[in-house]
């Protein structure tokens, strides 16, 4: 059976933050991923990670100014600044929170500009966060994103995330298969992660369209489940999924994988 770890951004989301762990303890969960830390101080995440006995899974590098619309700094030349004081920033909670998996966004690609130079760019900041990475013991992943719910991102198939990964040239960069944004943008959900499983170093998962439970919508998850068993993946499989209700309410889905 995979391992579940449950995003708490998504899920338990209404009660505050450092309660969500608790939450994802009780129902079941042993790990856990979110979109970002960086509001609470990394001791605090720790305290409330480790008082549960919960494995911290994964979580972004800083992406920019979230409300207003940016999504990732690193293809961005003109946020260098800010990406390289990112790499400090992302491994400093790495650290404190014992996460061996990061995820670095691209960030969005502007109307008239020339999208092969910030996929270079790209490629050039993932390479330095993973030089400072790999000491940490930490790899770096790279996730397609799907041009319906983010219009413009650099990376918007599983080949040009693969084509990133690649370029770095380093080990201690992979893929994350989001099944949800793959089924939107490609389809072939099966033959697409036995192609790129050997790269796949973590996964997540939601139903499509609506982004619900994963028993909700299109794809055969429990296919899908004995697929990435039989393949031998021994990472995380994310929730990141909207609850149609409360998320205990939804969780029949999980408990029928144990």
């Amino acid at each position: 059976m995979p391992r579940f770890a449950a995003n708490l951004t998504m899920l338990f989301n209404d009660v505050p933050f450092l309660e969500r762990f608790a939450r994802a303890r009780a129902a079941g969960f042993a790990g856990v991923e979110y979109l970002f830390p960086y509001e609470h101080p990394a001791s605090e995440v720790a305290s409330a990670l480790n008082e549960q006995g919960l494995t911290q899974a994964l979580f972004n590098f800083p992406a920019g100014d979230w409300g207003a619309g940016e999504r990732g700094l690193a293809a961005r030349p003109e946020k260098q600044a800010e990406f390289e004081a990112s790499i400090e920033t992302a491994l400093s909670y790495a650290d404190a929170l014992n996460c061996k998996c990061l995820h670095v966004m691209s960030g969005l690609v502007k109307q008239g500009e020339a999208r092969e130079a910030l996929f270079d760019h790209y490629v050039k900041n993932l390479t330095m966060a993973a030089e400072a990475a790999e000491p940490l013991g930490i790899t770096l992943v790279v996730e397609l994103l799907n041009s319906r719910d983010v219009p413009g991102y650099l990376i918007p198939t599983l080949e040009e995330a693969r084509r990133a990964v690649e370029a770095t040239g380093k080990a201690n960069v992979g893929l994350q298969f989001d099944f949800y944004h793959v089924q939107i943008m490609q389809g072939d959900l099966a033959k697409r992660f036995e192609a790129h499983a050997d790269l796949t170093r973590h996964i997540q998962i939601a139903g499509v369209p609506e982004r619900f439970e994963p028993n909700v919508g299109e794809i055969n998850y429990p296919y899908l489940f004995e697929l990435i068993d039989r393949l031998g993946y021994e990472g995380w499989v994310g929730c990141e999924y909207k609850p149609k209700g409360r998320t205990e309410d939804g969780l029949g889905w999980f408990k029928a994988q144990g």
